[in-house]
């Protein structure tokens, strides 16, 4: 009968070292990845975060800027509005007296 004894542990890892090193620098690479996944998720709320509390007041600013530029603009179509009928009643009128 021969003696036949189960490997232990520290022979197994020595004849497997490669893989072993293989397998830690795998998890290495996927626990970095998974670190800088988060850390872009968590950038990317930061600046969302900053963006709605500063936009907000950025965008009523603007929204009142663009209130003021409408009725600037409404003021100036009623006179250019008045204009057009002064110069068709002028025209018709001269028209009439051919």
């Amino acid at each position: 009968m021969s003696d036949v004894r189960p490997p232990s542990v520290t022979t197994w890892f020595k004849e497997n070292q490669t893989l072993m090193i293989f397998l830690i620098a795998q998890a290495l690479a996927i626990a970095t990845a998974g670190a800088g996944i988060i850390a872009y998720y968590v950038r990317m709320e930061t600046r969302v975060s900053t963006m709605e509390t500063r936009g907000a007041a950025y965008t009523v600013a603007r929204m009142d800027d663009m209130r003021q530029r409408i009725s600037i603009l409404e003021e100036q179509v009623s006179k250019n509005e008045e204009s057009i009928k002064r110069v068709v009643d002028v025209m018709t009128r001269e028209l009439g007296k051919r």
